[in-house]
C-alpha cells in the first residue's frame, strides 16, 4: 500500500510539471511564455527543445505512473464478490401497484365486488324498531 501511495504522489508531482511545463510554451494562441532575452543561458530556439523535450518526457512518465497504479489498484483488490450491502429488495406489503395510475384497480379476492349481496355466513343484524 506504501508503493501505491508513493507512486500516487509522484504523479501529482509529474503532473504539476507538466502543466508547468505546457504553459512556459510559447504558443500561437497565447500561453505565459519564456521571458528573457536571447542572449541569456539558453537561446529562444533552445528553450523550445528543451520544453518540447519535457513535455514529451513527462508525459510518457504521467502515462506510465498511471498504467502501474492502474496495474496495483486491480492486483490488490479484493475481489470477494457482489457487494450486497446496499441490496434494497423487500417482499411487497400488499397487491402490486399498476403502471397505470388511471388504471380501475382489480376486486381483491377477499372483498366482495361493488354491487354483490354480502356473504351468507354473515350474521343478521336485527332491525331498530
Amino acid at each position: 500500500m506504501s508503493l501505491f501511495i508513493f507512486l500516487t504522489v509522484v504523479q501529482a508531482i509529474v503532473a504539476a510539471l507538466l502543466v508547468a511545463v505546457i504553459l512556459m510554451q510559447k504558443s500561437e494562441g497565447g500561453g505565459l511564455g519564456v521571458g528573457g532575452s536571447p542572449a541569456g543561458l539558453m537561446s529562444a530556439r533552445g528553450a523550445a527543445d528543451f520544453l518540447t523535450r519535457s513535455t514529451a518526457v513527462l508525459a510518457t512518465l504521467f502515462v506510465v505512473l498511471s498504467i502501474a497504479l492502474a496495474a496495483i489498484a486491480a492486483s490488490t483488490a479484493s475481489g470477494g464478490g457482489l457487494d450486497t450491502s446496499l441490496d434494497r429488495t423487500v417482499a411487497p406489503a400488499g397487491p402490486p401497484v399498476s403502471a397505470d395510475p388511471l388504471a380501475v384497480p382489480a376486486a381483491s379476492p377477499a372483498a366482495p365486488a361493488a354491487g354483490a349481496p354480502a356473504p351468507a355466513t354473515a350474521p343478521e343484524v336485527p332491525a331498530k324498531q
